[in-house]
């Protein structure tokens, strides 16, 4: 089975896992249509990560607003791109609601949230980055994005479990599972070519990608 035109194909995992390169890669070898998320555009962040239950709810209106606006565009079919790729699912928005707001905001960002979900494409295919919180902070600390200092290993910690928990269940589409300490996408040219030609070859429900022996 391989990706039908038009398909949507979606990067999900961590911080700092490598969401964004994987859906770069694939922009720029299959002339995919590419949607960021943009957080540098989103004013609260660096507040978030300085005191995150002063800024929780703030920053997550704001990702949930900006997520939207993009999501919406994948319901616009492209001319130019025959393959969409993001670097985020919007459920994630969602996860991390769960993970930073009070029970007091949650219930206010649900109530924002469930007139938005409706709209939301689902994507074709999901590849789940995974990888462990000491390599994601090791990751975190080589790109030394200055907000991004103050992340703590106990919140990558908490944000991997949450990953866990939302794929284990997952029956929304086609899942793609990527163990990324065993895995070099980004530098290893083999693993790279071996990833995109599974991604393409679009596994059926839920898939472990594994490197040859």
């Amino acid at each position: 089975m391989s990706l039908p035109s038009g398909a949507y194909i979606a990067i999900e995992g961590s911080i700092g896992v490598g969401k964004t390169s994987l859906a770069k890669i694939i922009h720029e070898q299959k002339n995919a249509e590419l949607i960021l998320e943009q957080p540098d555009s989103n004013p609260f962040l660096p507040d978030f990560y300085e005191n995150r239950s002063m800024w929780a709810l703030q920053t997550q209106l704001s990702f949930l607003l900006s997520r939207h606006r993009q999501q919406l565009l994948l319901k616009q079919k492209s001319f130019f791109h025959d393959i969409s790729v993001t670097d985020y699912i919007f459920d994630k928005d969602r996860l991390f609601a769960r993970l930073n707001l009070s029970d007091r905001d949650f219930e206010l960002y649900n109530r924002i949230s469930k007139g938005l979900v409706q709209d939301i494409p689902t994507p074709d295919l999901v590849v789940w980055l995974k990888s462990s919180p000491e390599r994601l902070l090791t990751q975190i600390r080589i790109r030394d994005v200055p907000y991004e200092r103050n992340i703590k290993l106990d919140y990558l910690t908490d944000i991997t479990e949450a990953y866990n928990r939302l794929f284990t269940s997952w029956e929304k589409c086609s899942l793609l599972k990527v163990d990324c300490t065993k895995v070099d996408f980004i530098s290893n040219e083999i693993h790279q070519n071996k990833l995109i030609d599974t991604i393409f070859d679009m596994p059926e429900k839920i898939y472990e990608f594994e490197l040859e022996a």
